[in-house]
């Protein structure tokens, strides 16, 4: 009777957003914007502090700033060492911590060596969050809404983002450059807040996973999957990458456009992203998430295409019109790639949630954000063609392997007929 009744029930708008349970999650929730919006306020303005602010060389600054990011990459290894004994709460924690402290020296940097060392503690601090926060997902949630929740807090995090930067372009504005040292205290108050909400969150590691004792998939086999899903990734890293780095080059040089396009862009992906990812993850995209990724990847692929069409001869009037259906198509692919992506980090294998194994997700994060702008600029000086058709062919790659993504059958029978 009342599994009759609950089939019955109305959909609420909640359902129709393709909105997971969200009651009883009001401290994970607040935890994942805030930490968003201190991103979005200062992230992309450290250039701009160090050099006019602090009165250091541009190209010392940008040096350092590499430095410190590159140093950071062992520190997703570490923090899955430290995820499994912790746990994930803890690490997450601990992470917007050391942010707090990194953006916090940011006031006393004084030196190129001073701005590698600042930046050491915020990548780091970076590198450990996002090592430790799709298991966390799995400890505060369900496991049948686990894609909804990726889903919900990707929409989180670009709204985060965009009010984090929308915060700072006002206090920009209204104030001068002069505004970045209160900015600074504030974004380093906002990390320790985040680590507060996440301190007082009840979790539950989800049940063991069932593999029976006598199975034959051998460790070498989910290792093996496992960095299969890792190379996979790699193309979603350099494309959410070259929306960071290429386009506003692109657009600027290549095209001839106003520096204004790259923010333009960055304003519709962020408004399609942010609307869009719960609904159409539930009730658009494909439920078995590596036919997502296949399906994401050739809508990347097209979205790239797209970008490269303006730089051909004689279609540079076309230009805005090329970029925003780029975009749109970026932005589809977006939603579509990025939860289900997430959902295989934690379920592809048995130990995918642990240490290890998220420490290596993540390190393919962290090298291809760190590797993506000698990437693409050196592309981009060879031909402003070059970069959007060699991410095409990566997001092609990516679609073609994402079929092996699977699970074994562990429990096949053999038909004797």
């Amino acid at each position: 009777m009342s599994a009759a009744t609950d089939t019955r029930r109305p959909r609420t708008a909640a359902d129709r957003l393709g909105l997971p349970v969200l009651r009883g999650h009001g401290l994970f929730i607040t935890g994942n914007l805030i930490d968003s919006v201190g991103n979005g306020m200062l992230l992309p303005l450290g250039l701009l502090y160090f050099t006019e602010v602090q009165g250091l060389p541009l190209a010392q600054v940008g040096a350092a700033m590499t430095a410190g990011q590159a140093l950071a990459l062992p520190v997703t290894f570490l923090a899955g060492r430290l995820m499994d004994r912790v746990g994930p709460k803890r690490v997450v924690v601990w992470a917007n911590v050391l942010s707090a402290a990194g953006f916090a020296l940011f006031l006393l940097a004084r030196e190129p060596w001073h701005v590698a060392g600042v930046y050491v503690l915020v990548q780091a601090g970076i590198n450990m969050y996002f090592t430790a926060q799709r298991t966390l997902i799995t400890h505060v949630t369900r496991a049948g809404e686990r894609r909804s929740w990726f889903a919900f807090t990707g929409s989180l995090r670009n709204i985060g983002l965009a009010a984090g930067s929308a915060a700072a372009a006002g206090a920009l504005t209204v104030f001068g450059n002069g505004s970045l040292r209160w900015m600074i205290a504030v974004d380093a108050a906002t990390y320790l807040l985040a680590a507060a909400c996440f301190a007082a969150l009840a979790t539950r590691p989800p049940p063991p996973d069932g593999t029976p004792p006598g199975a034959l998939v051998t460790r070498s086999d989910h290792t093996r999957r496992y960095l299969l899903l890792v190379a996979v990734n790699l193309p979603y890293v350099l494309a959410q990458a070259a929306l960071a780095v290429l386009v506003a080059v692109y657009t600027t040089r290549a095209l001839g456009l106003p520096a204004s396009a790259a923010s333009l862009l960055f304003v519709v992906n962020t408004v399609i992203v942010s609307a869009c990812s719960t609904a159409v993850t539930a009730h658009v995209a494909p439920k078995v998430p590596r036919r997502a990724v296949a399906v994401g990847y050739l809508i990347m692929a097209v979205g790239m295409a797209a970008f490269a069409l303006p730089a051909l001869p004689g279609v540079a009037a076309t230009a805005w019109a090329a970029l925003i259906v780029a975009i749109a198509l970026f932005s589809v692919a977006e939603i579509l790639l990025g939860p289900a992506l997430s959902e295989l980090s934690v379920s592809l294998t048995p130990q995918a949630a642990g240490g290890f194994t998220q420490g290596l997700y993540q390190f393919s994060w962290a090298v291809g954000m760190v590797a993506a702008p000698a990437l693409f600029t050196l592309l981009l000086e060879a031909g402003p063609l070059l970069p959007w058709s060699a991410e095409a062919a990566a997001c092609l790659i990516g679609a073609l392997a994402a079929p092996a993504l699977k699970a074994p059958n562990r429990h096949r029978r053999r038909n004797p007929r």
